[in-house]
């Protein structure tokens, strides 16, 4: 099995690929060949029992996608993006990068012709709901989203259906709550204060809360995250349906929760490392995000997380990037 994953140097993109690498395997499938692209080399795995080719550059410019496909992969995993803050601020950049892009990819694909139909996971996002919400998002919620990344995700959506209604390719789009903690440094997502009150301070850091602590979301850990991939990349899409698109399971927490769950794992001095500092931009755009879900249709299809409780996703982090130890 050829394996290409866009968007591999991003940090869900690294940790499906060291998954992948460690168990040779997606599925029942032995893994042939690996094919890594992101706009930054993505780093070379180290001992894959098969062949990686890493790429660099902007996949979002014409003949680019063309030259991705032409070895002719099974299972395409499109993680590229750029992130909901980015999107917001840069119209053009977002639209080009999350629209285009994406169904440049799709087009290629599609332009392969014959037999050729391979898997292809779509990172899709929470994102493609707005407000106003019930207290639980079902299956049957429509999308209207409140921003342009979620726009260009929905675009995204119906572009997968149809491409794989027509026989172009087998996809699945998975919608990935907010990833929690994210490891290293922040990115330009909204969202990113939800892993930095918790990051920094664990790192003896200061960081900063620019919500209230009533503001509630919707998360999984980064190791949810890619079992959700595997799983999408795997599973028997026969059981999905025309209706291709899946809203992944999580936690549903308010940042006090949070800040509560963090307390309990590291500690009062931990969390009194959080500075409330309101910022009117982030405020305006968290407002229109979901809360929480009802994921029936990807339980039943097999889809679960890693964790049980917001103290479950702080101790993931402590052990996959901490080496178990914090700065209490």
């Amino acid at each position: 099995m050829h394996i290409l994953v866009l968007g591999a140097a991003g940090m869900v993109g690294r940790k499906l690929v060291d998954g992948l690498v460690a168990d040779g395997r997606l599925g029942k499938a032995e893994i042939t060949k690996m094919t890594l692209h992101d706009v930054v080399a993505p780093k070379q795995p180290e001992k894959a029992g098969f062949p990686v080719e890493v790429l660099s550059g902007d996949f979002a410019i014409a003949g680019v996608p063309e030259k991705l496909i032409a070895g002719r992969p099974d299972v395409v995993f499109h993680l590229a993006a750029i992130v909901s803050g980015e999107a917001e601020l840069d119209f053009d950049k977002g639209y080009r990068i999350n629209l285009d892009g994406t169904r440049m990819l799709f087009d290629a694909i599609r332009l392969v012709g014959g037999s050729y139909k391979p898997r292809v996971v779509f990172t899709s996002s929470i994102a493609v709901f707005g407000a106003p919400f019930p207290d639980a998002i079902g299956d049957e919620f429509f999308n209207t989203p409140l921003l342009s990344y979620g726009t260009q995700k929905t675009i995204g959506e119906l572009l997968l259906a149809d491409y794989t209604r027509r026989g172009f390719m087998d996809g699945v789009g998975i919608r990935l709550p907010t990833i929690n903690i994210r490891p290293g440094l922040p990115n330009k997502a909204a969202s990113g204060f939800f892993s930095g009150i918790l990051r920094e301070p664990l790192a003896g850091k200061e960081a900063i809360l620019p919500v209230s602590e009533d503001v509630r979301h919707w998360h999984a850990s980064p190791r949810s995250a890619v079992g959700f991939l595997v799983h999408a990349g795997s599973m028997d899409t026969a059981k999905i349906g025309p209706r291709r698109n899946l809203t992944m399971p999580g936690i549903s927490a308010t940042v006090g929760e949070q800040i509560a769950a963090l307390k309990r794992v590291a500690g009062e001095k931990v969390a009194a490392r959080i500075k409330r500092e309101p910022d009117p931009f982030i405020v305006g755009i968290v407002a229109g995000w979901p809360r929480n879900f009802d994921p029936k249709r990807s339980l039943e299809l097999g889809f679960t997380t890693a964790e049980k409780s917001f103290d479950d996703i702080i101790r993931i982090h402590i052990d996959d990037e901490l080496g178990g130890k914090f700065v209490a």
